[in-house]
């Protein structure tokens, strides 16, 4: 598998508005992790874009507002519309648009999803995307997109604790380097949502358990089986 960066052309495009970019960063992830399911219906895609996990920063937005988005990235042909189904289904296209290499999108996608990240994080955060040997073939990619006229992406200076630069897309304008997204603000964020993510589903899965352990009750009881010194596992 080639992980060199080659040139490409590099047209420019209006910047994107942060829902623009996220309805992109979903998509491109979508068609990598659940590829049965893709193009995806105007559901999916604002499911992806609210998604709690694995996005910062978390989004609350409608069908309508995703819809809006879309309409807008269809006119700068990032998103194309399939005609063969009943329900509307859409798909990226910004490896054409910006003449860019599945490498480099897997990247912007996961900027786009996920905010600001080392050239590690990245590495980890887009392996589902990508497989990347190594955090220097991650850089070079990075280097390449932030080389070109436009530059898609800039190297954020160190903040105070941090040990490595963290990237960070420019598909939306120019950055102010001093107003750049912390880290703890991100980190915070996202592992919040998760949290409460998780909180969720071991409620979920307690009431499931409950109800499980009702049912072999009765069915016990019914069947005359004395359940004596059963102790279900948790």
């Amino acid at each position: 598998m080639n992980s060199t960066p080659q040139a490409f052309s590099n047209p420019a495009i209006r910047s994107l508005t942060p829902l623009e970019a996220r309805v992109l960063g979903v998509l491109l992830e979508k068609q990598h992790t659940v590829p049965d399911t893709y193009p995806l219906t105007l559901n999916a895609l604002t499911s992806g874009c609210n998604q709690k996990t694995a996005r910062a920063p978390v989004m609350n937005v409608t069908e309508a507002d995703v819809l809006t988005a879309i309409d807008s990235l269809k006119r700068l042909s990032l998103v194309l519309e399939g005609s063969s189904s009943r329900v509307p289904r859409f798909e990226h296209n910004i490896n054409r648009v910006l003449g860019i290499p599945a490498q480099a999108a897997a990247l912007l996608a996961t900027l786009f999803l996920r905010g600001p990240q080392t050239a590690a994080e990245l590495r980890l955060n887009s392996a589902r995307l990508h497989g990347f040997a190594d955090v220097s073939s991650v850089e070079a990619f990075l280097d390449e997109l932030a080389t070109r006229e436009p530059p898609r992406v800039v190297k954020l200076p160190r903040t105070p604790g941090e040990r490595e630069n963290r990237w960070m897309h420019l598909l939306c304008g120019e950055v102010s380097l001093n107003e750049a997204p912390g880290r703890g603000a991100v980190e915070e964020s996202v592992s919040s949502d998760e949290v409460e993510a998780l909180k969720a589903e071991q409620k979920r899965q307690r009431e499931e358990l409950t109800q499980l352990r009702a049912l072999v009750e009765h069915l016990a009881a019914e069947l005359g089986i004395r359940l004596d010194g059963f102790t279900p596992q948790s």
